[in-house]
């Protein structure tokens, strides 16, 4: 992580952040439950719920056993999603009856947030290159009783079609620096062969969404760690060819703005309009995101 100290607001807090424990976030189902009746149940069986002050639909949980053990879990009635990963599907925006491609979608967090957004109404093709990871993506739309959505198999650079859909989410590979405070074992930092060798990848994957989405369409592009080549360096790439333009987003929580350069690399002062997340800034995992806008 040594690599990241030029760029850090504050390096001293970061480190800090990376060694405490990572608070519990609930994201609730709405689709089958109000966040105040879950609020009740889970209170009346000793958790204590929080609500995060920018989505009153989302709790911060404490309790003497893991959430996941309890019967509205299985019900349902909510899903286990650290905060910095519900500001993907905020920044995507979907709406009611759009269609849209979660093109990484497994486990599916983001997939089912998106058609609770949607209200379960429109069509949600969740696609994943793995059938193993693909399983657990099934398992959590029964679970949430999800029905706009459709599973597909396949690699997301080689995804068909074209100007398919009215968004796409790129939730990409990475090599998830950002979650170094669940796994410890990534609080080095990751080989920068790794992080090359995953860059190459999402720049295919960036590639394909924005030829998937229809022209004046939204993709968001997101990933879990900190690499700018995986970041900035990726969306560097498809704006430097034609292919998108950047837009703004102002999430409500502290955070950085993208990079201009990182060391020899010069990304352009276009990518201060993406956004990063850091580990300190609010109590939870590091990320990235960008909101891109087909031309057309």
């Amino acid at each position: 992580m040594e690599r990241y100290r030029e760029i850090m607001d504050d390096w001293e807090a970061f480190q800090e952040a990376l060694e405490r424990p990572l608070p519990t976030v609930i994201r609730t189902n709405t689709l089958r439950i109000e966040p105040v009746e879950l609020r009740h149940r889970l209170t009346r069986k000793g958790f204590d719920l929080q609500p995060l002050p920018w989505d009153p639909t989302c709790f911060q949980v404490r309790g003497e056993i893991p959430i996941g053990n309890t019967l509205e879990h299985w019900l349902g009635y909510f899903y286990v999603q650290e905060a910095t990963q519900l500001f993907p599907v905020k920044a995507l925006d979907p709406q009611p009856g759009e269609r849209l491609l979660d093109l990484c979608a497994a486990p599916g967090g983001k997939t089912t947030q998106i058609a609770t957004h949607m209200r379960d109404e429109g069509l949600v093709v969740a696609n994943d290159a793995s059938a193993k990871r693909i399983q657990a993506l099934l398992a959590n739309v029964y679970r949430l009783g999800v029905r706009c959505v459709v599973v597909t198999e396949c690699p997301g650079e080689q995804f068909p079609g074209r100007a398919l859909f009215d968004r796409v989410l790129v939730d990409a590979p990475c090599s998830a620096e950002g979650v170094a405070r669940r796994y410890p074992h990534l609080r080095q930092g990751a080989a920068l062969g790794t992080i090359q060798r995953l860059a190459a990848l999402q720049k295919r994957l960036l590639t394909r969404a924005l030829e998937l989405v229809r022209p004046r369409g939204i993709v968001v592009y997101s990933t879990c760690t900190l690499a700018p080549e995986e970041n900035e360096g990726v969306v560097s790439h498809v704006l430097e060819r034609g292919l998108a333009e950047l837009l703004p987003y102002e999430p409500p929580v502290p955070h950085a703005r993208g990079l201009e350069r990182f060391g020899s690399l010069a990304f352009g002062p276009e990518l201060k309009k993406a956004v990063r997340f850091y580990p300190h800034h609010f109590d939870s995992e590091g990320g990235f995101l960008a909101v891109l806008r087909r031309p057309g």
